[in-house]
């Protein structure tokens, strides 16, 4: 190779291994202190997007499963709700099934009139004061309008739920006063109470299924999120084991480049002491 002042192809070269190595050096070192493979669209472009569009769906299911712990919570108030209307007229068809036998004198069933009356004020209480944070599930902006859940992170995801004509049959056997002040009533209202059971049971029925059907709705979610989340870091994650293994590789180079540099260097010396 000959000998050149204003060119030194050693030196360059030197030079070139060096930059790469401080590049590569760089790049490891930031993963390494981020945890993250792509830190700019730089690192890799195509798996930056798909990265952004699969933490949209992380996210996005991650408020869905709030969401359809959020309904699950509202409609097992509700049910509920209805259990306890549920046990107030079994105890109420008790009473008109004893008052319908002429066993009892006028006073017993002026006791169990009185009893029925504060019972059927409790049904009535339970149907206008049970509430989910401020809104009024048997009212006009609860249970009585069909609602709509977003369980997932698209909006397809949805689940729609319409009770309203149940409920509004079930609200009217539940705040009907039932006759029992003679046999006669008494036995009329045995058949009413059983038929208004049977509406309250709908009800219930309705909600337990939509109660369960959002508990595997949640299992699902979770088991997207999980997989999702993986796959996403697949992408995004830094290798700990090769960028600590780049970081040393380089390191090292990085050295060496430089010492091969400096020799490079002093190579012009030679050029010198040809002139002495």
């Amino acid at each position: 190779m000959a000998l050149s002042i204003f060119t030194s192809g050693a030196a360059m070269s030197s030079t070139n291994a060096l930059n790469k190595s401080n590049s590569i050096l760089s790049t490891a070192m930031e993963r390494l202190g981020t945890g993250k493979r792509i830190n700019s669209a730089a690192d890799d472009a195509a798996g930056l997007q798909i990265a952004t569009r699969l933490q949209g769906q992380v996210n996005g299911m991650g408020v869905a499963q709030r969401n359809v712990a959020d309904a699950t919570a509202m409609l097992q108030t509700a049910e509920g709700a209805f259990d306890e209307v549920s046990n107030i007229m079994y105890r109420m068809k008790d009473l008109a099934t004893q008052a319908a036998s002429d066993t009892n004198s006028a006073e017993d069933r002026e006791a169990m009139t009185a009893e029925m009356t504060e019972l059927t004020a409790e049904l009535t209480s339970i149907m206008d004061n049970t509430r989910f944070g401020q809104r009024e599930l048997f009212g006009a902006d609860g249970l009585e309008i069909a609602l709509t859940f977003q369980i997932g992170s698209s909006a397809d995801e949805q689940l729609t739920l319409d009770i309203s004509g149940d409920l509004g049959t079930a609200k009217t056997a539940a705040t009907t006063a039932y006759d029992i002040d003679s046999a006669t009533a008494a036995a009329t209202s045995i058949t009413s109470l059983e038929t208004a059971l049977g509406d309250v049971g709908k009800v219930r029925s309705a909600l337990g299924a939509n109660i369960n059907r959002l508990g595997h709705t949640s299992a699902n979610l979770s088991n997207m999120k999980d997989n999702t989340t993986l796959a996403l870091g697949n992408i995004r994650d830094a290798d700990f084991a090769t960028e600590a293994t780049n970081m040393t590789r380089n390191q090292m180079l990085a050295q060496t480049s430089m010492s091969m540099l400096k020799q490079a260097n002093s190579m012009s010396g030679m050029v010198m002491s040809l002139l002495g």
